[in-house]
């Protein structure tokens, strides 16, 4: 029922939400996950398995530029990993960085998925741009010290849902919900 109400919401209003994107396939610098129209907010889950994961974004003009991790948060659970992040440019150096395992993490409540999760570093504020990027091929790189973890990578403010996302959203989110959110990942 729920899942229905969140599209006809879609459909009425302007959307509020990131799109999800369920990617739990690794990520690598060779083979990063393509961030299409990186202005387009999108919540990718993703999972590290042991190695850094590494999105690329490429833009052929000045673009505003949003980033943030967040995690599942179960219930009764503590945070179970931290998540970094680094902006490299298109030689893989390092042009901004955010270290989760020093920034203090602090809980939220998603409205509209009605889930709740744990919201890490950003670059921008209030899951929005502060920041305008030059035109051209960018990697972000999410990590932490075990490269292990479920996470959630938000790219993009620029909320809105197209036909095509409100026809798969129902079982992306479904599908998200099951991973994320298992109880029995809380020890």
């Amino acid at each position: 029922m729920f899942k229905t109400t969140l599209a006809l919401i879609a459909l009425a209003t302007p959307a509020v939400a990131h799109v999800p994107v369920l990617d739990i396939d690794p990520k690598t610098a060779d083979a990063p996950y393509v961030i299409d129209d990186a202005e387009h907010s999108k919540a990718i889950y993703a999972i590290l398995d042991g190695d850094a994961d590494y999105y690329r974004i490429e833009e052929a003009e000045e673009f505003d530029f949003y980033v943030g991790v967040t995690a599942a948060k179960l219930d009764g659970c503590d945070l179970q990993n931290t998540f970094s992040f680094e902006v490299l440019d298109a030689k893989m150096q390092v042009i901004d960085s955010r270290d989760g395992s020093s920034f203090d993490w602090w809980p939220w409540f998603e409205e509209f998925g009605e889930q709740w999760y744990w919201v890490g570093p950003e670059i921008g504020a209030d899951f929005g741009s502060t920041t305008r990027y030059p035109a051209g091929t960018y990697y972000v790189r999410v990590f932490n010290d075990d490269n292990a973890g479920k996470y959630v990578l938000a790219v993009g403010d620029d909320e809105r849902f197209g036909l095509g996302t409100l026809l798969t959203i129902r079982g992306t989110v479904r599908e998200t919900e099951a991973l994320f959110w298992d109880e029995a990942d809380c020890p």
